[in-house]
């Protein structure tokens, strides 16, 4: 049978047809497939958001909408991120909190509280309200004009009642009640503002500033369980001796000499314990609420990767950033030289850690995201 140039074309414009419900129910159905996944995730998981709090460590571009010079939002920074955008995020791709988010299956990446663009169910998912360069005294964040840890409680005061707004306070508080809160700040209090700058130590000693600090930390922590936190992990100190930064700073012998100074780490150490101890007190105060006050150790990932190398990086006592001896911020910027793969080096810059190393810590507090976001 001869087809006429008609039919012919019908035949072609029906293949066409088929051939684009094809791709549109699949696409669908892909797209039910994801939704599925995060509703399941949410279920399993009775999580409904993730809200952040804290310092650096976390924050994903609230700086980036304030005046400060303690930016992350240019290049190198974000080098490794989806299309290699600069978010504001001080390391080369994602934050641990960030892959806490998809673990869960809320959302994707944590965005910036700050961010005019979001949406009320983009803040229903979660936000994160932390601003690099900030911590617990009320001086840290002075030095670099950054938001205070008191400020982002009254932004998460603010996020309630734009969710009421929308939702109605009721289902407000079902989200805030189900939400999994990260706090990760404190490393600022001490390298940054003690060990650095004379105005604190004239005043405190240093067991002493500890008090001081832990007694703002505290006060930040009740206030969130306040507000309705029910879910939360506390991020303790890191082992500050062996920051690149602060081998550069304070190593007798910064260029040949490159080994972790104790001195800061045992800082960390000390803070850690108290810390530890006055979550477990808190833990008990509240656990008539149902909440939940969990320890994160990041101190012991952080020094098994540059101490005993456990974790097989290549470059462990500079960052990946320019020398990677002193850059950070304005100092690691579009004219820095950067190591060809960032994923061999645990820092990124000289104070915060690469995506990889995120990575490690987010693989070692699994089994303590489970145990907290269980019921």
């Amino acid at each position: 049978m001869i087809l006429s140039h008609q039919h012919i074309f019908s035949l072609k414009l029906s293949i066409l047809l088929v051939y684009v419900l094809l791709i549109f129910n699949a696409n669908a159905k892909s797209q039910s497939r994801s939704q599925n996944h995060v509703k399941d995730s949410q279920q399993n998981h009775s999580v409904s958001a993730i809200l952040v709090f804290g310092d650096s460590t976390s924050d994903p571009g609230n700086n980036n909408f304030i005046l400060t010079p303690f930016k992350g939002n240019f290049p190198p920074y974000g080098r490794d991120f989806p299309n290699r955008i600069p978010t504001g995020r001080f390391t080369n791709g994602l934050l641990a909190s960030d892959l806490i988010a998809r673990y869960l299956g809320v959302k994707d990446n944590v965005p910036p509280y700050l961010d005019p663009s979001l949406t009320v169910h983009d803040l229903s998912t979660g936000v994160s309200f932390a601003s690099a360069g900030s911590g617990y005294d009320p001086l840290t964040p002075k030095i670099s004009n950054v938001i205070p840890l008191p400020r982002q409680l009254e932004y998460f005061r603010e996020y309630k009642t734009r969710l009421a707004a929308k939702f109605g306070q009721k289902r407000t508080m079902e989200i805030v009640n189900n939400a999994l809160y990260i706090v990760s700040a404190g490393t600022n209090d001490f390298v940054v503002n003690y060990f650095t700058l004379p105005i604190q130590r004239h005043k405190y000693s240093l067991p002493s500033y500890m008090d001081f600090v832990m007694n703002k930390q505290l006060d930040f922590l009740e206030g969130l369980l306040d507000e309705g936190a029910r879910k939360m992990l506390v991020a303790g100190l890191p082992p500050m001796g062996c920051l690149p930064i602060v081998i550069t700073l304070f190593s007798e012998n910064a260029f040949f000499d490159r080994g972790c100074i104790d001195f800061f780490s045992s800082v960390g150490r000390s803070y850690n314990s108290m810390l530890q101890t006055q979550l477990n007190t808190m833990q008990v105060n509240h656990a008539k609420q149902g909440s939940k006050v969990v320890y994160l150790d990041t101190y012991s990932t952080l020094y098994d990767a540059i101490a005993n190398r456990k974790y097989g990086f290549k470059e462990v006592k500079r960052g990946c950033c320019g020398t990677g001896l002193l850059e950070t911020t304005f100092l690691c910027n579009h004219k820095s030289s950067t190591c060809t793969d960032a994923s061999k080096y645990a820092f990124w810059d000289s104070i915060h850690p690469t995506e990889q190393m995120y990575r490690i810590f987010f693989d070692s507090t699994k089994p303590v995201v489970d145990n907290i976001i269980k019921g």
